[in-house]
C-alpha cells in the first residue's frame, strides 16, 4: 500500500456516539436472550399514527417512489412554513426552507456549510453527543461553556467570546437534560448574538414535550436575529418518526442554498415516502402528539421521584424532552470511579442500559430516558435499586 494511511483524519479524530454504542449494546444482549431494561434509547416508544402510515401506503400506491427535489416536495416546504408561522411565530418563504434526512443531518449540513479551520463554535454542557464532532468534522473548534446549573447564561457565553466565534448550538428542550430556556433567558442570549454578531443554531427537535412553562424559538424574539438563526427541527420525535429520517432547517436563504449544494452531492433528496408522511403529520390530527406528552409526563414524574429514592442520587425534575440526568456523584468512589464504571456494570450487573454523563461533557451524571413503558420504567428502577442495595 505504500504507506498511504487507511483512514482520514477527519474520521480518526472523532469518537463514536456513546448513545448510539449504549442503545446497540442492549439490542445486542437482548438478541442474546438477556432481558435488558433499555434506559438509553432516545425514541418514544410510540407508534407511527395509524393516519401517517397510511399516507404513506398511499404514496407507495401512487408511485411516489422517485426522485424529488434535493431540498424536499414544494407541498412539504409550504407546510413547514406554516407551521413556523403558526407555531413558532417566525415567517419563513418556502425557498429559506431545507428538508433532511432527519434534524441529525440538518445539522451535519450546516456545520459543513458555514464552519472551517479558526472558527469556533459555543457548545452549552451539558449537549448531545453529536454537536461536538460534527463541529470537528467541519475542521472547526467545539468550545464547551458550563454554567452554574444545567442551563448556561449570556454571561458565561460572553466569557468565552473572541474574534473567531462563529456560532452557538442552542438546544431546548435540552437533551440530556430537560432544561427549557425561558423568553427572557433566550431574550438576553438574543441580544449578545445581535451584539456580538455571531449565528445561533437553535435545535428545537424536543419542541412538543415541554411540562412545564412552554417552548420559545429563538428567531422570533427580534426580527434581526432571524437573519442570523437556523432552527432545527424534525418529525422523529414529535410523531414517533425516528425511523423515517425525515428533518428540516429554516434560515437565510444563502446558508439554505449553501445546505442544498451539500445535500445535492451527498443524499440528492429525503425518502420520497417519508416526505409525503411528515407533511400528513404537520398537517393532519394532533390529538396523538398531545396523548403522547401527557404519557410522557406521568413517567417523568415516577422516574423521578424513584432517582431520588436511591441513596447517592439527586436527580432535578426535567421540564422538557424525555429524560432525566440525574446526578450520581454520591454513589463514586471506591466501587465506581467514573460514571462510565457504573453504567458499565448496570448494564452487566441489573441489566439496565443507561448513558454515562461524559458522553453529554458532565461526569458525575448518568443519563435515563422515559420513552419506554411505565412497565419497563418499574422493572428498571426496581433493578438499579436492587443492585445498588446489594
Amino acid at each position: 500500500m505504500r504507506g498511504l494511511a487507511l483512514l482520514s483524519d477527519r474520521v480518526k479524530n472523532i469518537a463514536p456516539s456513546a448513545t448510539m454504542a449504549v442503545s446497540n449494546k442492549a439490542k445486542m444482549l437482548k438478541a442474546q436472550g438477556v432481558d435488558v431494561i433499555d434506559f438509553g434509547a432516545g425514541e418514544p416508544d410510540f407508534d407511527t399514527p395509524g393516519y401517517v402510515k397510511e399516507a404513506a401506503v398511499k404514496a407507495l400506491q401512487e408511485g411516489f417512489t422517485k426522485y424529488t427535489a434535493s431540498t424536499g416536495i414544494p407541498e412539504l416546504k409550504k407546510a413547514i412554513c406554516e407551521k413556523l408561522r403558526r407555531e413558532n411565530d417566525v415567517a419563513y418563504q418556502p425557498e429559506q426552507i431545507v428538508v433532511s434526512c432527519g434534524a441529525k443531518h440538518c445539522l451535519f449540513n450546516i456545520m459543513q456549510a458555514m464552519l472551517g479551520p479558526g472558527d469556533e463554535v459555543l457548545i452549552p454542557v451539558p449537549y448531545w453527543v453529536s454537536y461536538v464532532e460534527q463541529v470537528k468534522m467541519a475542521q472547526a473548534t467545539p468550545v464547551p461553556v458550563k454554567g452554574e446549573g444545567l442551563k448556561v447564561t449570556a454571561e458565561d457565553l460572553r466569557e468565552k467570546l473572541n474574534e473567531r466565534t462563529k456560532m452557538l448550538i442552542l438546544n431546548s428542550p435540552n437533551n440530556p437534560s430537560g432544561e427549557v430556556y425561558s423568553r427572557q433567558e433566550l431574550k438576553a442570549i438574543a441580544d449578545l448574538a445581535l451584539s456580538r454578531w455571531f449565528y445561533v443554531v437553535s435545535d428545537e427537535v424536543y419542541e412538543k414535550f415541554v411540562y412545564e412553562g412552554r417552548h420559545w424559538s429563538i428567531a422570533s424574539l427580534d426580527e434581526g436575529l432571524k437573519d442570523l438563526t437556523i432552527t432545527v427541527n424534525g418529525a422523529s420525535k414529535t410523531y414517533a418518526m425516528t425511523g423515517w429520517r425525515i428533518g428540516y432547517m429554516a434560515g437565510p436563504k444563502e446558508i439554505m442554498e449553501a445546505c442544498a449544494k451539500l445535500q445535492d452531492h451527498t443524499t440528492s433528496n429525503p425518502n420520497s415516502i417519508a416526505q409525503r408522511a411528515a407533511l400528513e403529520a404537520l398537517t393532519g390530527p394532533q390529538e396523538r402528539v398531545t396523548e403522547m406528552v401527557k404519557e410522557f409526563d406521568r413517567r417523568r414524574r415516577y422516574m423521578v421521584k424513584r432517582l431520588n429514592e436511591l441513596k447517592g442520587v439527586t436527580c432535578p425534575m426535567p421540564k422538557g424532552a424525555f429524560y432525566a440526568f440525574p446526578n450520581v456523584e454520591g454513589l463514586l468512589g471506591k466501587t465506581w470511579k467514573t460514571s462510565e464504571a457504573l453504567t458499565l456494570e448496570l448494564l452487566q450487573e441489573a441489566k439496565v442500559a443507561v448513558v454515562p454523563g461524559p458522553a453529554f461533557g458532565m461526569e458525575g451524571h448518568i443519563r435515563l430516558s422515559y420513552a419506554t413503558s411505565m412497565e419497563n420504567i418499574e422493572k428498571g428502577l426496581n433493578q438499579i435499586e436492587a443492585f445498588l442495595s446489594s
